[in-house]
C-alpha cells in the first residue's frame, strides 16, 4: 500500500484518468471531424463558383475576340474605301487634266 490506497485503486484511479481523457479526445477528434465537412462543403462551393467564373471568363473573352474581329473589319473596309477613293480622285485628276 502507498499512501493508503491499494494497487487495485490506483489501478482504478489510472484508469479513469486515462477514460477521461480518452473521452476529451473523443469529443475534440468529433468536433475536428464537423469541422472538417464544412470546410469541404465551403471547398466544394468554391470549385463551383470558380467553373462558373471560368465560363463567364471564357464567354467574355469570346464576345471581345469578335468585338476585336469586327472593329478590324471596319478598319479594313475603311481603308478600302479610303484608297479607292483616292485612286479615283487621282485617276479623275489625271484625266481631267489631260482633256
Amino acid at each position: 500500500m502507498q499512501n493508503g490506497k491499494s494497487r487495485l485503486e490506483q489501478a482504478h484511479e489510472g484508469v479513469e484518468e486515462v477514460k477521461v481523457i480518452m473521452l476529451d479526445n473523443l469529443n475534440k477528434a468529433d468536433e475536428r471531424s464537423g469541422k472538417l465537412d464544412d470546410l469541404e462543403d465551403r471547398a466544394d462551393e468554391l470549385l463551383q463558383k470558380s467553373k462558373a467564373f471560368e465560363k463567364t471568363a471564357n464567354q467574355v473573352k469570346q464576345k471581345k475576340k469578335a468585338g476585336n474581329k469586327k472593329m478590324k473589319m471596319v478598319f479594313i473596309a475603311i481603308g478600302v474605301v479610303a484608297t479607292l477613293i483616292i485612286v479615283g480622285l487621282i485617276i479623275f485628276a489625271i484625266v481631267g487634266s489631260s482633256a
